[in-house]
């Protein structure tokens, strides 16, 4: 990431490539294909797509331990039989094809004709290559799942069958791109709930609110009955795909609850109130309705989900990142990131950097980054102050060096007093208000106009006599910007007239 880069989602906190690789050898889908991979040999058969033949489905499906009386056994070995091929787990030779069209598929009693496979070079790597290794497979795998959970289930595919056997995608209503692309939407839509502070991170996703913030634009307050109509569509969509996307590893889920569509007259999410908050209202469900809602489908990524959505995203070209990426980079690329980040996502952010370095070098490189007067200093500066504050008095040295300078001056005494330094020298006027503008400027930027500011604005302001006569000739960039602010929200009618005076002079003294 470079210094001048600007994340478009929050930072999200990944499990070890160790333990992410143990997850993906244990979801069932990925297992199964592995050990499919290991059974393949000399007397295997594939088809002319690398397909398992027929016949050898219920061996195959006796290797993963299904029961070959179930009729769903030979779609389970079928599935792990393509997650083998695509990943390449098994290498496949098809069978040679001579032209001869009354051989091909053996409709006149001609001997049909297979292919061979056995294990892949790949197949190796499950036991002896390193973790991101397996996580590669594992991501190929995903790819493949997704491809599949794309696709209308197959009595839709019959029935739009043309004549000619050819594929009616007018009377399907499926278009490949817009569905792929529904889905990659709708797995961003659970990525961002996942890692977006007061989401959803701790708990599952009701299936009613991903659907909405799919389909209930932002801007719409009650959803029309049509619009219900679409919500209960991409539920029932969601609902089959999220089946599919479970045995790879990628979530968690509790499907919706069959005897409720059973019992469904209309629109199923009819009972939730429209989605369940909606777009805009994604992740917000009252205790008492909990166990209702539950009951149209509940979903959340696995630690292994959101690695491999993050890696899809980074691979389309999204800005995606991940705790502790900023471990090895300067504290000027640390300081531009983490301004961009929640509180706790920066001290998380920073703790990881941190981590490994020694506290005068790391300190002396903080606040040499923090200096500037560009539009991002101030906040550049409240997150270096956020990253001293657990340092030590090994960092101390580092501190009283920036004590005369007019940029760090301030944050260094607030810094050394906390620590009840007593021989810190008393800062003059003009710093005391290059400071106050400055960490204003930089709460604005961080959190924008929030409850708390107008007391902070009132403390900062409330120990200075004639106050707004004196911050206007401030020489910050801010001066001007900082003072509207508090004509607006300073919480003392008189305090904020003369605010909004001062903003006047500070904006026409740099106009000048």
């Amino acid at each position: 990431m470079s210094a001048d880069s600007h994340p478009t989602l929050p930072p999200v906190r990944l499990h070890s490539d160790a333990e992410l690789a143990r997850d993906a050898l244990g979801a069932p889908l990925f297992a199964r294909a592995v050990r499919l991979a290991r059974w393949a040999g000399p007397d295997t058969r594939v088809g002319v797509g690398g397909e398992l033949a027929g016949d050898q489905l219920p061996e195959a499906a006796a290797v993963l331990g299904l029961d070959a009386a179930d009729a769903d056994s030979a779609g389970y070995a079928s599935q792990a039989w393509r997650v083998a091929v695509d990943t390449g787990l098994v290498d496949v030779t098809e069978p040679e094809d001579d032209g001869d069209e009354s051989d091909a598929g053996g409709a006149d009693g001609a001997e049909e004709r297979f292919g061979t496979a056995g294990p892949g070079e790949d197949l190796a790597l499950v036991t002896s290559g390193a973790p991101g290794d397996v996580l590669d497979l594992w991501l190929a795998a995903l790819d493949t799942v997704l491809a599949d959970a794309a696709v209308p289930d197959l009595d839709d595919l019959v029935d739009a069958l043309d004549a000619g056997g050819e594929i009616d995608f007018d009377r399907l209503d499926w278009n490949p791109g817009r569905e792929a692309d529904f889905l990659d939407g709708v797995l961003a839509n659970l990525y961002l709930l996942t890692v977006t502070e007061g989401g959803a991170a701790d708990g599952p996703i009701p299936l009613p609110v991903l659907a909405a913030s799919m389909v209930v634009p932002d801007d719409m307050g009650e959803p029309t009955d049509a619009v219900l109509e679409q919500v209960s569509d991409a539920m029932m969509r969601l609902d089959d795909q999220f089946r599919q996307l479970e045995p790879i590893g990628l979530v968690q889920f509790r499907p919706v609850d069959e005897e409720l569509m059973a019992e469904a007259d209309g629109p199923l999410d009819q009972e939730t109130g429209g989605g369940a908050g909606g777009a805009g209202g994604a992740g917000e469900v009252d205790d008492e309705d909990d166990e209702d809602v539950s009951r149209y489908g509940m979903v959340r990524l696995t630690p292994l989900g959101l690695y491999g959505i993050r890696a899809r995203m980074l691979e389309a070209g999204v800005d995606a990142p991940a705790v502790g990426e900023l471990a090895e980079k300067g504290a000027d690329v640390l300081l531009d990131a983490v301004s961009l980040y929640s509180e706790n996502a920066a001290q998380a952010e920073i703790e990881q950097w941190l981590a490994g370095r020694e506290q005068p070098a790391a300190a002396a490189e903080l606040l040499a980054a923090a200096r500037g007067d560009d539009e991002g200093g101030p906040l550049r500066r409240l997150r270096c102050q956020q990253a001293l504050a657990p340092a030590g008095p090994e960092a101390e040295p580092a501190v009283r060096s920036v004590l005369d300078d007019p940029e760090l001056g301030g944050l260094a005494r607030v810094w050394l007093a906390e620590r009840g330094v007593s021989d810190v020298p008393a800062p003059d006027p003009e710093m005391v208000f290059w400071l106050t503008v400055d960490t204003i400027a930089a709460q604005l930027a961080a959190d924008g106009e929030t409850e708390e500011l107008p007391l902070l604005m009132e403390t900062l302001t409330a120990h200075h006599a004639g106050f707004f006569e004196q911050v206007w000739r401030v020489e910050h960039p801010a001066t001007a910007y900082v003072l509207e602010a508090m004509g607006r929200l300073h919480p003392d009618r008189k305090a904020a007239k003369e605010a909004r005076k001062a903003a006047f002079k500070a904006r026409s003294r740099r106009t000048a």
